[in-house]
């Protein structure tokens, strides 16, 4: 059965974010551990039209109120200019919801204050754009702050808005999309640019090929 992993879309959605991930959820099944498992859908407020940052815009599947937790595989929050000022709350009392119902949530740059605004980053290890970038928010877990791109802990994961190579790396781990020594590959090619990583990858599709 497809298994459904859900973006988050909204008006001033920071594109550059989220493309690694949702890409190679849905693309290059020759590498995937089960090839066409995945497949990625849209969530907005509404299923009216949304505008992201870079203009592009976006007829969301379905909207916020129709998402269920039972549903997915993971909800995917993306930065965006309205974060700061509490308009996309609805989005964290979503993520909320995810994670009672253990399904994890991935968040970066403008989300992950959204989360530390609703509490969610209070106890656990996570990362941001910068610790006073979420101080910012009020909440209560500076001390849990980690100066690394991108974090996973529990059914949490949080990436700085310049990191969407190690986010969509904690993504796809945690999916697990591939198998351990090709998502290190993978991140060798997309994160470093190691042409060395891409033999890796070439030898498994090959490898899918011949047994297919």
């Amino acid at each position: 059965m497809m298994k459904t992993v859900h973006m988050a879309v909204y008006d001033t959605l920071a594109d550059w974010e989220v493309g690694a991930a949702v890409a190679h959820i849905n693309g290059n099944h020759q590498w995937h551990r089960e090839p066409g498992a995945f497949q990625v859908k849209t969530v907005g407020p509404t299923r009216e039209p949304v505008t992201t940052m870079g203009a592009v815009r976006i007829v969301p599947d379905l909207a916020l109120d129709e998402l269920r937790p039972g549903d997915s595989e993971m909800l995917i929050l993306a930065g965006a200019q309205t974060w700061e000022s509490g308009a996309l709350a609805q989005f964290t009392h979503k993520a909320r919801e995810f994670l009672d119902a253990g399904v994890p949530v991935a968040g970066m740059c403008g989300a992950t204050f959204g989360l530390a605004a609703a509490g969610i980053l209070d106890d656990i290890a996570h990362t941001s754009n910068a610790p006073e970038y979420l101080a910012y928010s009020g909440y209560s877990g500076g001390a849990h702050f980690v100066r690394q791109p991108a974090v996973t802990d529990r059914n949490v994961i949080t990436a700085s808005g310049t990191a969407p190579f190690e986010f969509a790396r904690e993504v796809l781990g945690r999916l697990d999309v591939y198998e351990p020594h090709i998502l290190d590959a993978w991140y060798g090619v997309y994160g470093k640019g190691d042409a060395a990583a891409y033999a890796v990858l070439a030898d498994y599709a090959a490898g899918q090929r011949a047994h297919a």
